[in-house]
């Protein structure tokens, strides 16, 4: 039986093999290409964690001797072991191997399930820096998943460039302990007005993946396109979703289910849940102008490629129409491995309220027959739906009777109020994209409200979290994406993320300068608010 080189021998090697990139062996105490040191301390995080004590006695230094030790027996440490690896690689050019061991010598990041403070609960984490090594200790690998993004924030802004940069990599001493104020943060991405491709999507969800958010909402139907495949109804895609199909005529596509399986994966790899929207009665022009039989006369509508809203709805007295939404909802749910299915509801103009109650009360029992738990906007709060459904509150006023009467029979809140979280609204009369019909929102107006008191009669206990929706009527690249989303995706992120006595919006806008260079390296396009000192 062949020996087992042992690890020291095994890096030394891997290091042999790198190009003389970094800081080799042979240079360890030379002096870096960049300066490194105070600037890149615990102040950068986003979202601010809830305890951090910096340790200027003490930092680690990333070297090509480095590696990362995972629990071993532990597939979900490993897994979050090797997305650091990918992450530290391109720009330091070390191998940073990673290995399931339980003790080394050897200085090396650590990631480990158990052993942490009962505080840190499911998504939490503590983490440790020393000159001996980094620790990341967490309950579920979430919690080890978001220790990670900490860590990449605690090293300097060159760790995002894709090639290796001449520099030494320190990391500040010190401990943090954090976890989340609510355990849903959310975005959502509209695929239905403009199509964005599987590459573009999973782009987004390394974005926002850097800022803890752990739920990414598609809303794949609307009026202006049906955007994934549903084998029982198959023109939805082929015509609902066809070339010509989204806002003017431009971006069409669909998901095969094929690319909805590999967009679950992915975010799932990412700690990324996603909740599928099949919108309805009322969004629903492209099926309609797809299949004549959802229409009440029997005749389709032609496809709309504008942006008007409330005037579509199948037609609720159809035993067809029932046929069609539980075919919908039985292929969604089986594809889909999360625990939500949002059924949309919002904006029903077209239907009479007793006819909005007759159709939901057929079809929210469907969604849970196939094992989902009910998500829809907070218009469904007027059906009295069970305790279990979470209504997504986006109006603007900050008060809604049925949406506090649900939360105070039991129903979870989302909060997604469209003049804070609306990512798609003009930053200011100046924004090329977006719409302004919520108003304008700067950053520092995604920043400034509080979801445990935004709705009046709905108390924070009540709060499943936040979700910042991004509407796709005037996006057309991952360029506008990126565009609208930042920097104001960070905002809400730490709104969900971190307790309130952390709330201060001068110490956040000397944080977000500080990633202004992270997004310049990563490629991510950026609006460039006159309201933050950027770096």
């Amino acid at each position: 039986m062949r020996k087992r080189k042992p690890l020291t021998t095994m890096l030394a090697a891997a290091v042999l093999c790198l190009p003389a990139v970094g800081m080799s062996a042979g240079t360890a105490a030379a002096e870096p290409a960049v300066p490194s040191g105070g600037q890149h301390g615990f102040d950068k995080v986003i979202p601010a964690p809830v305890e951090a004590e910096p340790d200027p006695k003490e930092k680690f230094w990333l070297s090509p001797f480095t590696f990362i030790r995972t629990q071993p027996g532990s597939a979900e440490a490993k897994q979050v072991g090797k997305y650091l690896a990918e992450q530290l690689r391109p720009a330091t050019g070390y191998p940073l191997p990673v290995v399931s061991t339980r003790h080394s010598f050897l200085p090396n990041i650590s990631l480990s399930l158990g052993k942490a403070d009962e505080r840190v609960g499911e998504q939490g984490y503590q983490l440790d820096v020393t000159r001996k090594g980094v620790r990341i200790r967490a309950n579920t690998g979430d919690g080890l998943f978001a220790g990670v993004q900490t860590l990449r924030q605690l090293l300097p802004a060159q760790i995002e460039a894709n090639e290796p940069q001449r520099r030494i990599w320190t990391v500040p001493g010190g401990s943090i302990l954090d976890y989340p104020r609510f355990g849903y943060r959310g975005a959502m991405l509209d695929l239905a007005r403009h199509f964005h491709d599987v590459d573009e999507v999973k782009a987004y969800i390394d974005e926002i993946a850097a800022y803890k958010v752990n739920y990414l909402h598609l809303h794949l139907t609307d009026d202006q396109g049906w955007r994934i495949q549903i084998d029982s109804w198959p023109e939805l895609t082929t015509v609902g979703g066809g070339p010509g199909t989204g806002v003017d005529g431009e971006g069409g596509g669909y998901l095969t289910k094929a690319e909805y399986a590999e967009l679950n994966r992915y975010a799932a790899a990412r700690h990324v849940t996603i909740v599928p929207e099949i919108d309805m009665p009322g969004h629903t022009n492209a099926a309609l102008s797809t299949y004549a039989e959802l229409n009440c006369d029997g005749v389709a509508p032609p496809p709309r490629t504008d942006i008007e809203v409330g005037y579509s709805s199948l037609c609720i007295d159809k035993e067809i129409t029932y046929e069609f939404v539980e075919d919908v909802i039985r292929e969604v749910a089986a594809m889909t491995p999360g625990p939500y299915l949002h059924i949309g509801g919002d904006e029903a103009h077209a239907t009479t309220d007793e006819e909005y109650r007759t159709f939901m009360d057929r079809v929210l029992p469907m969604v849970g027959k196939y094992g989902k738990r009910i998500s829809g906007w907070d218009e469904i709060a007027q059906v009295d739906p069970p305790t279990s459904a979470v209504p997504q509150f986006w109006d603007t006023d900050g008060e809604d009777a049925d949406v506090a009467e649900a939360a105070a029979r039991g129903n979870k809140i989302l909060l997604s109020p469209a003049t804070k979280a609306y990512l798609d609204m003009k930053y200011d009369e100046n924004t090329e994209l977006g719409l302004s019909w919520a108003g304008f929102t700067e950053v520092d107006d995604a920043y400034d409200w509080d979801p445990g008191t935004h709705i009046k009669d709905v108390p924070e206990s009540a709060v499943l979290g936040v979700e910042a929706p991004l509407w796709s009527e005037t996006l057309r690249t991952l360029d506008d994406i990126e565009f609208m989303a930042f920097p104001r995706l960070p905002a809400i992120a730490e709104n969900g993320w971190s307790p309130r006595a952390t709330h201060d919006w001068e110490s956040f806008r000397e944080r977000l300068a500080a990633h202004g260079p992270r997004w310049e390296l990563r490629g991510v396009n950026f609006y460039r608010s006159p309201l933050v000192p950027w770096k």
